[in-house]
């Protein structure tokens, strides 16, 4: 009953932000492409604050985060040299549970951030259960060989996730079968499969 109230609440998350949070969400809103409620169909007029403030929610729901952590991250991004909304894309893809889903260990964001935090995941050959933790460029991260004869991962290992996921982008050297990818070095914005206007996102951090 949990896991079906949170398939619920992801495709209606996805429907009112206007972006497939899971593969359940996007065939969903191929056949709804509209906005729950009794007004989903009906035009409605967004003010400039709630236009931005809806990007910042689909970018934090994409990754999964809470309001706290991406704050963190937007302060972080903005002491950066470069563009504020590009490095704050750039920060967050390097949390280890965004690079497990992009390598195709999980099939969701909370998919990939239940792996980690139930310690199946080496990072250089240590145990990291933190889903925010930042993976540096260089840095081998690896299904432990314990985790690896489960069903769940012997399924990702054969490539059954790729059918909903990106390509893998170039910033990672993945080895499916092993389970194990290397971060290459840091991500470009332009190569992040996110769906977000960053300049909206800092114009709602800067008001």
């Amino acid at each position: 009953m949990a896991n079906r109230n949170r398939s619920r609440h992801a495709v209606r998350q996805s429907r009112a932000l206007g972006v497939a949070l899971t593969p359940k969400a996007e065939r969903y809103m191929q056949r709804r492409p509209y906005r729950p409620g009794e007004n989903g169909r009906g035009r409605v007029k967004d003010s400039d604050y709630s236009v931005r403030l809806k990007e910042k929610q689909r970018l934090r729901a994409q990754y999964g985060i809470r309001e706290a952590q991406m704050r963190r991250v937007w302060d972080e991004a903005r002491r950066e040299e470069g563009l504020a909304g590009e490095n704050l894309v750039e920060l967050l893809e390097m949390r280890l549970d965004a690079l497990v889903l992009r390598a195709g260990f999980a099939r969701t964001i909370a998919q990939a951030r239940q792996v980690v935090s139930h310690r199946h995941i080496l990072v250089d050959g240590k145990i990291v259960n933190l889903p925010s933790f930042r993976v540096k460029p260089g840095q081998v991260v690896q299904v432990k060989p314990a985790s690896q004869t489960s069903p769940e991962f012997q399924v990702a290992a054969q490539g059954a996730h790729r059918d909903v996921l990106p390509k893998v982008p170039d910033y990672l050297d993945v080895e499916l079968e092993k389970l194990k990818f290397t971060l290459v070095r840091r991500p470009k914005r332009a190569e992040v499969s996110v769906e977000a206007n960053v300049q909206l996102i800092v114009e709602h951090y800067s008001r």
